[in-house]
């Protein structure tokens, strides 16, 4: 894969998951939120698990550690996180959701920083002080409205980014052989599942789905655009560039996101809204500011060979 190909897909990548939160407040108008996102990764897991049937003879968890993998991925970064965003996005728009969920990597290095030991330097301190000042630009709460549904979604649309975090940090002690395709399938395929039954314990209405054009071309497309085609380039893109640089896609999902919220809903975020992005991306990069170094470093050889 040549760079200008690598280039294209990180932007492709970013394009389709920021694409993802559109398509998903637009389906919400026709599902019951948790079987929406049940639907979405039973198809998805089973086109990317088909993709392991013929690519690797590792096609399925052969140790404890790789069950352990698939219930912590399954259970915190497919179901519980997929649930509170899902939930969230009946309140707060798509672009919204997705200035939320870019925090999901600054929270990741807060958990290895409690549970796994990692060491927190000073800036490292003030990146997720950024992170969360940005949160509550998002939020904007008002003190005599904390309740308001704004501050309601983007409440859940929070837990739903602490829940793929911890999942994250998590898997991270585990060592398994399991390549990431089999295990992402199973993962999409054991969440599902849970959001299924989730869907039925809060008594969600099959009955009630509107199966429109609409609501079908916004479940395929979640399905099979933005699911398993996605995470199909982002194996690619892991392979080649490792998770510190496949972090830095998580802010361009915002960009596309209020991009096409407004091309496709007329949606637009106020300034302080952006200015909330911002804030997270800056306490992202204080974080990551070493691995952000080495990643310029890299990209100026790259250029100058």
């Amino acid at each position: 894969m040549n760079r200008r190909v690598a280039v294209g897909l990180f932007a492709l990548l970013g394009g389709l998951w920021g694409s993802s939160f559109v398509a998903i407040e637009i389906g919400l108008e026709f599902f019951p939120p948790l079987h929406f996102a049940a639907f979405r990764y039973y198809l998805a897991g089973g086109i990317v698990l088909g993709y392991a049937l013929v690519s690797t003879d590792y096609w399925r968890p052969r140790t404890r550690t790789d069950l352990m993998l698939v219930g912590i991925a399954g259970g915190l970064m497919i179901g519980g996180h997929h649930a509170f965003l899902y939930i969230g996005q009946q309140y707060v728009p798509g672009a919204v959701a997705a200035i939320v969920i870019s925090l999901g990597p600054v929270l990741t290095a807060l958990f290895a920083t409690t549970l796994l030991g990692d060491r927190l330097s000073p800036l490292g301190a003030a990146g997720f002080a950024l992170g969360f000042l940005g949160v509550g630009l998002v939020a904007q709460p008002d003190p005599d409205a904390l309740l308001s549904s704004d501050v309601v979604g983007v409440g859940i649309v929070f837990v739903a980014a602490v829940c793929f975090a911890l999942g994250a940090v998590l898997t991270r002690p585990y060592s398994s052989d399991i390549p990431a395709r089999t295990l992402q399938a199973w993962a999409m395929l054991f969440g599902a599942a849970l959001l299924h039954v989730g869907g039925v314990a809060t008594h969600e209405s099959l009955a009630a789905i509107e199966w429109t054009t609409t609501a079908i071309g916004s479940l395929v497309y979640l399905a099979v655009v933005s699911g398993a085609a996605a995470f199909l380039i982002y194996f690619e893109l892991l392979a080649r560039f490792g998770p510190t640089q496949i972090n830095l896609i998580g802010y361009l999902e915002p960009v596309s996101a209020t991009l096409l919220s407004w091309a496709f809903l007329g949606h637009l975020i106020d300034p302080l809204t952006a200015l909330g992005f911002v804030s997270i991306f800056v306490g992202f990069a204080l974080i990551k500011r070493r691995a952000l170094s080495e990643l310029v470093v890299s990209v100026r050889h790259r250029s100058s060979s």
